[in-house]
Formats: structure tokens, C-alpha cells, sequence
């Protein structure tokens, strides 16, 4: 064979070599997506062992204390706090003084934590990230936008799509993470809880991004939906979470639900889900899971909209596919933080809910910007 022939197999050998691991996963044949991602499954016909998920109704800084302060007990070293600061004068994101009041009791030290985003918009670069921080006054507290300089690489362990995941390279300087959670719908998951929050907002805005969200060579950059997107996003989960260890813990705010994630700021849909509480745990799966389970038991006027999301999107491959990959437990004590500690279920948390109201002061704290 002559030198000619050899040089072309080895370069073809070679471009074979990087297209089947450009997103992040070695050379085999693309898996196959899982199923049954629109159809809700109760509690009864759940199987397996029960985790331990915190529930008030306090929708205040008082009750985000109360419900974190039930499970930091591994939170130690050096701790960042992913949180979705939002777009814009975005309406629904978490009040920054209750962030603010949470931090500096029981998170003195430790920072807020964000990437840049995969679409172009006010948090796109690092220049207009900043400024978009400073907009909605999260200048209380260290922000790091972890992508800001680099991307790292971490293990994906029992994935189909993903041998590793590229994440802000930040990430690394971090002992411990609380996932501090705005739980609402999502364009592309259904809804966004922990999962979410982590999966979309660890990834890097360039690399980790785009492998979750687009297949190599298409022209629509939100082509991978449905199952396939809700295993992606979720094995990039799985890497940062596995990174850390026991050293993270998760709390989800249940309040302006809109079935629009706060990527979309001012132009997300209205709120018409009552609000409902805090909830804490963890187990990132019982704690999505529950979430979801209070928004099913309650009114179907009062879910509609959002089941309606969950549902067309197939978001509860979301919590299967947490299942599969050991993750966590989709079965959970729900412990009433209220009352005393007694167990209640999901219904009980859903029970007599108030209808939706905007809060007017929330809306003029967020057209000023702030400069504590």
C-alpha cells in the first residue's frame, strides 16, 4: 500500500475520532432516548427508598433560612450558591433580600455562581452579565461567573450521551454548592427545578451549552428536545453533582410560577399557578419530584397551564431519568416544617392555596437598579 493511501486512512481514522467525541462522548452509535416523559406517575406505583424533603409555607427570608438551615449540615469550605439571577428586571426570579438575608446568616463567605448563555441576549458576555447583575442588585455578595475565564471537564459516570460535561472552570474552586432553585415551567425542559438549575446553569455558555442543547451541524439551535433533552441536561447534572459529593444540598422556591424560565425576563408569561412554599432536601430527586407532585394535586384550575407545559415538553423524563441513573429517591417523606415536623403529603401542601397575586413592591424593586 503506498504512502499516499496509509496517510488518507489515517486522517480519515482521525476525523472519525473527533466528530464522535466533539460532544463529549466516545466513539459508539447515538443512543436512543428514553419514553413516557408526558405521563405523570403518582406516588402509590413508585418504587424504592424514601428521602427526607422539608416543607413550609413562608414565603419570606425567614422561611428560606428555616428551610436551607435543615439541610447544610455538609456544606463546609469554600460554598457557591447556584442561583438564576435572571434577565432584565426579570418579575419571577427569587427576591435578592431574601438571598441576601440567607447569606449573610448561614453563607457569609460564600458566592453567588453563574454562567454566561448559549442564546445571545443581556447575559451572553461576561461584560453584559455583569451588567445585568448589577441591574437586578445582586451586588451584595461575590458573583462569579464561572465560565468567565476557562472550561473544565468533568466525569459523566453511567451516561448515555456524555462521557464528561464542559463547565465553568470556576467550579473548581468551590468545597461545597447549594442549589438555590426559582421552581417554575421551562420553554425546553417542561419545568425547571434543581435539575435545571444545575444541568443548564453549570454547563459552560459555549461547549457544555451546546451539547445539551443542538446536534453538531444543524441549523436549529434548540433542535434536541423531549426525552433526548431532558437526558442530556440531566447527565450534566449528574457530572457536577457527583464532582462535589455529599458537599451539596438543594432548595427549591415555589412561588411565581410562570410556565416561562427567567431566561425569558420581562417577556415570560403571566403567572396564574398560586404560589406555594419552600421545600429543601439532599436529594435532588425527591425534591424535583415533590415539586412536582404539589402542582398536580393541586386544582386543575389552579395547574393547568403548568402541567400543560410539563406535559407537551415530556419534563418528567426528568425525573425518571434522575431514577435510572442514581440520583436520588422519587419516593419521600415530606415533613412539615410549620407544624411541628409532621409528615403531610403532597396534597396537604397544595391544600387551600391562594389565588395568584402579583406583589406590586417586588415589581418597583426590580425596575431600580442597586448599588449596596
Amino acid at each position: 500500500m503506498s504512502f499516499v493511501y496509509v496517510l488518507a486512512a489515517l486522517l480519515v481514522c482521525a476525523a472519525v475520532v473527533v466528530a464522535c467525541t466533539r460532544n463529549g462522548k466516545k466513539n459508539e452509535s447515538k443512543p436512543v432516548p428514553g419514553t413516557g416523559g408526558e405521563k405523570y406517575i403518582p406516588m402509590e406505583e413508585r418504587t424504592g427508598e424514601e428521602s427526607v424533603v422539608y416543607f413550609t409555607r413562608d414565603l419570606s427570608a425567614e422561611g428560606l433560612i428555616k428551610a436551607y438551615e435543615k439541610v447544610n449540615g455538609e456544606i463546609t469550605g469554600r460554598v457557591g450558591v447556584k442561583l438564576h439571577t435572571g434577565e432584565q428586571n426579570g418579575p419571577n426570579i427569587i427576591p435578592r433580600e431574601w438571598v441576601k438575608e440567607l447569606m449573610a446568616k448561614d453563607l457569609p463567605d460564600a458566592s453567588i455562581i453563574e454562567t454566561n448563555t448559549y442564546y445571545e441576549g443581556d447575559r451572553y458576555t461576561t461584560e453584559q452579565h455583569r451588567k445585568t447583575l448589577e441591574v437586578n442588585g445582586w451586588t451584595f455578595c461575590p458573583v462569579d461567573i464561572i465560565d468567565e475565564e476557562d472550561t473544565t471537564a468533568l466525569a459523566v459516570t453511567g451516561g448515555k450521551w456524555f462521557d464528561k460535561m464542559s463547565v465553568g472552570s470556576h467550579l473548581l474552586n468551590y468545597d461545597s454548592m447549594v442549589a438555590l432553585t426559582h421552581f417554575k415551567g421551562h420553554t425546553q425542559g417542561g419545568f425547571g427545578g434543581s435539575n435545571k438549575n444545575i444541568g443548564i446553569g453549570c454547563a459552560d455558555g459555549r461547549i457544555g451549552k451546546a451539547w445539551i442543547h443542538t446536534t453538531p451541524g444543524q441549523s436549529d439551535q434548540w433542535d434536541i428536545k423531549t426525552e433526548e433533552f431532558m437526558e442530556r441536561m440531566t447527565e450534566s447534572t449528574k457530572a457536577t453533582i457527583d464532582h462535589f459529593g455529599k458537599h451539596v444540598t438543594y432548595v427549591n422556591v415555589m412561588r411565581n410560577m410562570s410556565v416561562s424560565c427567567d431566561c425569558e425576563g420581562v417577556a415570560a408569561e403571566p403567572v396564574v399557578t398560586p404560589n406555594v412554599g419552600i421545600l429543601s432536601s439532599t436529594d435532588i430527586l425527591a425534591i424535583d419530584q415533590a415539586c412536582v407532585d404539589i402542582v398536580y394535586a393541586m386544582t386543575e384550575q389552579e395547574h393547568h397551564d403548568l402541567v400543560e407545559r410539563i406535559e407537551t415538553r415530556h419534563g418528567l423524563r426528568q425525573l425518571s431519568y434522575m431514577k435510572e441513573l442514581g440520583m436520588g429517591n422519587d419516593r419521600y417523606v415530606l415533613i412539615d416544617l410549620d407544624n411541628g415536623g409532621v409528615r403531610i403529603t403532597a396534597a396537604d401542601a397544595a391544600k387551600d392555596l391562594k389565588p395568584f397575586v402579583q406583589e406590586a413592591a417586588r415589581m418597583s424593586e426590580q425596575e431600580t437598579p442597586h448599588n449596596d
